[in-house]
C-alpha cells in the first residue's frame, strides 16, 4: 500500500456532522464525547442517536449539552412491536444532520488528535462522496489484544489498498465519511436493512466507484477504541461482521474467497509436506521466503498504522489469520445474528 498522507494542516474546507450511534454508552460518552466535540474546526455540529438506552445516557447528553451548544440529540425510544437496531438510529441520525457532509464515529471511540475532523473534511474534494478512514485497537496486555490489532491492521491493509486500486469494497463505521446527498440517492440502508450489521461495509461495498472515494490515514485522524477482552465478545463481535460478507458484490466476494482460502491451503500444504517428508527443505524454504518477503513489505506499513510492534508476531499471525478468515467465514455463512449490540 503506497500512500503519503499529506503533513502540514489543511484550511478548513465544507461544514461536517459528525454522526455517533450509542445504545447504554454512558461511560464511553463520558470519556470521548467531550473529546470529539472540542475538535480544531470552525463549523461543524455531532449529532448522537440515544438508541433505545437503558442506563443513564440521557442525564449524561443533556449534562454535556448544556456545555457543548454544537452537540444535538436524537432520542429514540424502545417500541413493543418494533424493535429498532443501528441502522434506524443512523438514519434518524443523518435525516437530522443540518449538514451535507457527513462524518462517523462510534461512542467507544477517541480520536487520535483534535485535528481528525479537520483532516478526514478536507478530503471532500471534487467528486469524493466517500472518505475511508482507520481505527486500530488500543495497546493493552491483554492476551487476545495483539491478535485483534493485527487481524484489524490486516484488514485495513487490504480495504484501503483496494480503495487505492479503485477497487474500494468496505468501510469501518468507526471512521468513516460520506455525503448526505450519496446516502438519500442510494435511498440509505434499503438494500440491507434486513440484515443487522452492514451500516458500514455494506453501504461502501455498494456505492463506492473509482471516482467517488478516497482514504485519509494521516495518524491525526485515526480513531482509537478498546478491543473485546473475552473470547465470548469477540466471537459474537466477528460472527456479526463476517455474517455480511456473502452480500459484498461478486467480485468482491470472489477476490476475498481466493485470499482467505489460498493462505489457508498454503500452510495445510506446508504441514502436509513435513507430515510425509515431501521436500520438506524446499517447503520450509518457501515459507520462510514468504515470512521474509511479508517483513520487507509490512514492515513500514505496520509503522505507519500505529502497529510497528506488531511486525515480529508475523510468523505465528499470518497462519492464525487465515485460520481464523475461514472459520469466521464458515461461521458468518450459516450462522445468523440478531443483535448489533
Amino acid at each position: 500500500m503506497r500512500y503519503t498522507p499529506e503533513d502540514a494542516l489543511p484550511a478548513p474546507t465544507v461544514p461536517i456532522s459528525v454522526i455517533i450511534s450509542a445504545r447504554n454508552e454512558a461511560r464511553n460518552l463520558i470519556q470521548n464525547l467531550p473529546y470529539i466535540l472540542q475538535q480544531n474546526y470552525p463549523d461543524y455540529e455531532v449529532v448522537v442517536i440515544n438508541d433505545c438506552s437503558t442506563d443513564n445516557s440521557d442525564e449524561i447528553l443533556q449534562d454535556i449539552q448544556r456545555e457543548f451548544a454544537h452537540l444535538k440529540v436524537v432520542t429514540i425510544t424502545e417500541h413493543v412491536r418494533f424493535k429498532t437496531g443501528k441502522k434506524f438510529a443512523l438514519t434518524l441520525g443523518i435525516k437530522a444532520a443540518k449538514y451535507e457532509h457527513l462524518l462517523f464515529t462510534d461512542a467507544d471511540c477517541k480520536p487520535a488528535t483534535l485535528n481528525w475532523v479537520t483532516r478526514m473534511a478536507a478530503k471532500f474534494t471534487g467528486n469524493t462522496q466517500i472518505i475511508l478512514g482507520y481505527s486500530p485497537y488500543t495497546r493493552t496486555g491483554n492476551f487476545l489484544n495483539p491478535f485483534i490489532r493485527f487481524e484489524t491492521l490486516k484488514t485495513a491493509v487490504n480495504y484501503l489498498s483496494a480503495a487505492l486500486n479503485g477497487n474500494a469494497y468496505m468501510g469501518i463505521g468507526r471512521n468513516l465519511a460520506y455525503t448526505k446527498t450519496l446516502f438519500f440517492g442510494a435511498k440509505g440502508f434499503a438494500a440491507h436493512m434486513h440484515v443487522i450489521s452492514g451500516d458500514d461495509d455494506l453501504f461502501v461495498n455498494q456505492n463506492a466507484t473509482l471516482q467517488n472515494t478516497a482514504i485519509e490515514i494521516h495518524p491525526d485522524t485515526f480513531t482509537y477504541t478498546d478491543a473485546k477482552t473475552t473470547l465470548g465478545g469477540w466471537f459474537r463481535q466477528k460472527k456479526r461482521h463476517m455474517g455480511v460478507g456473502k452480500l459484498y458484490k461478486n467480485n468482491h466476494r470472489r477476490m476475498l474467497s481466493f485470499d482467505a482460502i489460498s493462505g489457508f491451503l498454503f500452510y495445510v500444504l506446508f504441514i502436509l509436506c513435513l507430515v510425509y517428508k515431501f521436500e520438506p527443505l524446499l517447503a520450509i524454504g518457501v515459507v520462510v521466503f514468504r515470512l521474509a518477503l511479508q517483513l520487507i513489505i509490512y514492515r513500514k506499513i505496520f509503522k505507519q498504522l500505529a502497529c510497528g510492534d506488531l511486525v515480529w508476531s508475523l510468523p505465528f499471525f499470518d497462519i492464525t489469520y487465515y485460520i481464523y478468515l475461514n472459520v469466521f467465514g464458515l461461521i458468518g455463512t450459516f450462522i445468523k445474528t440478531t443483535r448489533w449490540k
